[in-house]
């Protein structure tokens, strides 16, 4: 969100954050943050009253463009970072749930973004989300638009293979020939932790005396990584550091990435794996997971997801002698995206219908007389 506003102030334009709280540094001056009330015992209810504070600044100081990046009634483009909100209380949710105020606030507010007799333009990370969204609320075509991914060539310029492989060695005190299986996401359920660790117990017992999982990421409260990995028996073989500054390193000096995840809208991890050229072994559920198998990367597992054959394509992967064939394929991928698409994608879109609307409110201003 902030890269965007950044480049849309680059491009000669004032913008405004109205937020209900914001962590960290705050941007630059030019970048005006409003911090708006947000009260109420529930969570739809601090959203419901964040929502309302934030209309009545809109009127008070109207603007060209509305641009949200949580669903709410009057916006003109929504930033579709999440999946179908109604879909996933369908699929995981029981009947009692779509029952309570929580849902029939936020099925509410997707369903003001989303209306097929609706006009708010919507940025999609992949194709599979917009079939979701069209599904329920049978939302016109015109109104998606696409985005690229977002390629991070400068999070991994001048790093070296060979100097990455030593160094994430060293930093958890491996064998310089061991094998590294990288995870990196904040839910140990959902990013299939749990399944990249029984693909580990299932290695030949030669090839698992030279392999470890390194975890990267900050899991769930409910989550014991630990316990998990005691019962399975593989303790001394899973690793997990938490919140890592040196992914870029690890990812690059690892032999596989393993995102077996059971959900995922998209999965920058997996663009950021191939841009760092390192194997992908991912669920087809992912978003992105069409663009391991375009580029070559490594392997997609099918639906319906079945353990074994994770564990086989694991085994296969640490052996193959088609490893630096995916590491280059990923790398190449990434390079092709980057030069055929805008780092500015968003912003450039957002600047174009912010015209087009400004233009269609003067000829109607102008027809009326």
């Amino acid at each position: 969100m902030l890269r965007i506003a950044h480049d849309c102030v680059n491009a000669g334009h004032d913008v405004t954050i109205y937020t209900g709280e914001w962590r960290g540094d705050m941007p630059d001056a030019r970048i005006n943050v409003e911090i708006m009330p947000s009260r109420g015992w529930l969570n739809h209810q601090r959203h419901q009253s964040l929502i309302s504070a934030i209309k009545q600044a809109l009127v008070k100081a109207p603007v060209d463009l509305v641009v949200g990046f949580n669903r709410m009634a009057g916006l003109d483009i929504y930033y579709a970072a999440d999946p179908c909100y109604v879909q996933r209380a369908h699929e995981e949710r029981s009947w009692l749930y779509r029952l309570t105020g929580r849902y029939r606030f936020f099925a509410a507010a997707e369903k003001a973004v989303m209306d097929a007799q609706g006009s708010c333009q919507i940025l999609l990370l992949t194709e599979r989300e917009k079939q979701s969204f069209q599904q329920w609320y049978g939302t016109p075509d015109a109104r998606f638009y696409l985005l690229p991914p977002s390629i991070p060539l400068q999070k991994f310029a001048n790093k070296r293979r060979e100097a990455c492989r030593a160094y994430a060695r060293q930093q958890f005190n491996l064998p310089a020939d061991a094998n590294i299986v990288l995870t990196v996401g904040s839910a140990f359920i959902r990013k299939g932790v749990d399944r990249a660790i029984d693909a580990i117990v299932a290695l030949p017992k030669a090839l698992q005396d030279k392999t470890w999982l390194i975890a990267i990421g900050e899991y769930e409260s409910n989550s014991n990584m630990s316990a998990y990995c005691e019962k399975r028996g593989v303790a001394h073989r899973c690793i997990h550091v938490g919140g890592r500054a040196d992914v870029a390193d690890l990812m690059v000096g690892a032999d596989v990435f393993a995102h077996p995840a059971r959900s995922e809208l998209a999965g920058i991890v997996l663009i950021e794996a191939m841009t760092a050229g390192l194997p992908v072994l991912v669920t087809d559920v992912c978003g992105y997971a069409p663009r391991i198998a375009e580029a070559n990367a490594g392997v997609v597992l099918p639906s319906p997801y079945r353990q074994l054959e994770m564990n086989s394509a694991l085994a296969m992967m640490l052996q193959s002698t088609r490893q630096v064939e995916w590491q280059e394929n990923g790398r190449q991928y990434t390079l092709h995206i980057k030069n055929i698409s805008s780092a500015s994608a968003e912003a450039d879109y957002m600047i174009n219908y912010a015209h087009q609307k400004l233009a269609q409110a003067y000829q109607e201003a102008t027809s009326r007389g």
